[in-house]
C-alpha cells in the first residue's frame, strides 16, 4: 500500500471533498467547503515528494519531473477513487486529492430540479453545467450519464481529464476515454467521436475555440453534446461561447445557440443549515424563441428578466433558487446570503448581523 493512501482513507472516513498535500504545513481537508489541518507534523519536501513519486507511473513522473503539472485519477487501496493534480510551488511540490464517489448519486437524491431529467430526453442539442472550480459539475454530468444509461439505449462516449466516475454499461453502451491517455485534446476527442456512431457526447471541459467548435458541430449534426464551462451564469455562458471563437464567426455562433442550445444549468454548493453537508443549488436558463431572438440580436443582458419568468418551462433565477431553498431550509441563509445578487431580498433570513452593510445595521 502506498504511504499516501494513509491520509486519503482518513479523509474519506471524515467525509472531506478534498485531501490537500503541500510541503511546510500538515496534510488538509476540505470539509463542507473549508480547509482544515489534520493533527499531523508539516510535511518535509523530500517526505512528500516520496509519497507522490510512489503512485506516479513512469509517462507522468517524466512530465512532472519535466516542470509540468499532471493530472490522474488515482485509486487507493482502502481510501477509494480520486481525481489528482499534482504540482510544484515556490517551497516545494503539492498534491490535491478530489473524492470520486464509488457510486453515481442519481438527479433524485442530489435535490436537482426535476427539468434536469427531463432534459435527458432531447436526442441533439448542447446542454451546458457551469460553474466554477469545486461547484460539483461533474457529479451532475455523472448523474446525467448515468440516467441516460439506464433509461435509454445509447451509445455515450465521454471525454474526461481525467476519468473520474467509472460507467458500467446498462440499457447503453458508455465508452469512456481520456485526455492525454486515449486522446491527444478534446477536440481530437470530438472529432473522433462524431466517427464512431455516437447518440451522446461528453466533453469534460469546453476550454478553447477548437474544441467549442467541434462540440457545436456535434451538437447540430444530430448528437446530444453535454459539456462545461467555468461561467457563473447563463449571461456569462453564452457570451463566453460567442467571444472565444473569431469574429467572422459570430454571426454563425449566435445563429448555433439559437437553434442547438437546450440549457444552461449554472451551479453552485451552498452549506445545509446544520453545516454538516453542501446542497446543490441551480440557475436554469431553458431556450426559448425569446431568448433566441435576445442572443441573436446581441441583447444578453436581458435574458435574466426572461429565465425570472420562465418557471413553468422549469427555468430560474440563481437568487430564486435560493430563496426556495432557503424557504424549504434546506441551505444556510447566510452562506446563501454571500452568493445572492440581489442581496436586499435576503437581508431579514440573515442570523450573523455582521454580513449586512453598515447601513442597515444603522437603521435596525
Amino acid at each position: 500500500m502506498a504511504r499516501i493512501d494513509a491520509f486519503l482513507k482518513l479523509g474519506v472516513q471524515q467525509g472531506c471533498s478534498d485531501v490537500h498535500l503541500a510541503v511546510g504545513v500538515p496534510p488538509m481537508l476540505r470539509m463542507h467547503g473549508e480547509l482544515l489541518p489534520i493533527k499531523f507534523r508539516d510535511l518535509r519536501g523530500a517526505e512528500l515528494e516520496g509519497y507522490v513519486t510512489e503512485i506516479l507511473t513512469p509517462s507522468q513522473a517524466e512530465r512532472f519531473n519535466a516542470g509540468h503539472d499532471v493530472d490522474f485519477s488515482y485509486v487507493s487501496a482502502e481510501g477509494g477513487r480520486f481525481r489528482v493534480n499534482v504540482f510544484r510551488k515556490d517551497t516545494g511540490i503539492g498534491a490535491t486529492f478530489r473524492t470520486i464517489p464509488t457510486t453515481v448519486p442519481s438527479l433524485a437524491t442530489m435535490g436537482l430540479p426535476p427539468v434536469i431529467a427531463k432534459l435527458c430526453d432531447y436526442h441533439q442539442g448542447m446542454i451546458l453545467v457551469t460553474g466554477a472550480t469545486g461547484t460539483g459539475k461533474s457529479t451532475t454530468l455523472a448523474a446525467m450519464i448515468d440516467h441516460l444509461n439506464e433509461t435509454r439505449k445509447l451509445n455515450i462516449i465521454t471525454l474526461e481529464d481525467p476519468i473520474e466516475v467509472v460507467h458500467r454499461s446498462k440499457a447503453s453502451q458508455v465508452i469512456q476515454r481520456e485526455l492525454g491517455t486515449h486522446i491527444p485534446s478534446f477536440a481530437e476527442g470530438v472529432r473522433a467521436a462524431m466517427r464512431e456512431d455516437p447518440d451522446v457526447i461528453l466533453v469534460g471541459e469546453m476550454r478553447d475555440a477548437e474544441t467549442i467548435s467541434m462540440a457545436m458541430t456535434a451538437a447540430e449534426t444530430g448528437h446530444l453534446v453535454l459539456g462545461t464551462l467555468h461561467t457563473t451564469s447563463a449571461v456569462k455562458t453564452v457570451d463566453r461561447i460567442v467571444d472565444a471563437l473569431p469574429v467572422e464567426q459570430r454571426e454563425q455562433t449566435k445563429s448555433f445557440l439559437a437553434q442547438s442550445l437546450l440549457a444552461v444549468v449554472t451551479q453552485i454548493l451552498v452549506k445545509t443549515p446544520d453545516g454538516r453537508g453542501r446542497r446543490a443549488v441551480c440557475e436554469i436558463m431553458m431556450m426559448t424563441r425569446a431568448i433566441a431572438k435576445l442572443i441573436q440580436t446581441e441583447q444578453t443582458f436581458q435574458i435574466p428578466s426572461l429565465v425570472q419568468t420562465g418557471r413553468d418551462l422549469g427555468m430560474q433565477l440563481l437568487d430564486q433558487a435560493l430563496l426556495a431553498a432557503i424557504n424549504a431550509r434546506e441551505i444556510d441563509p447566510d452562506e446563501a446570503y454571500l452568493y445572492a445578487s440581489d442581496k436586499r431580498a435576503f437581508q431579514k433570513f440573515v442570523s450573523d448581523a455582521s454580513l449586512l452593510p453598515k447601513s442597515e445595521l444603522a437603521g435596525a
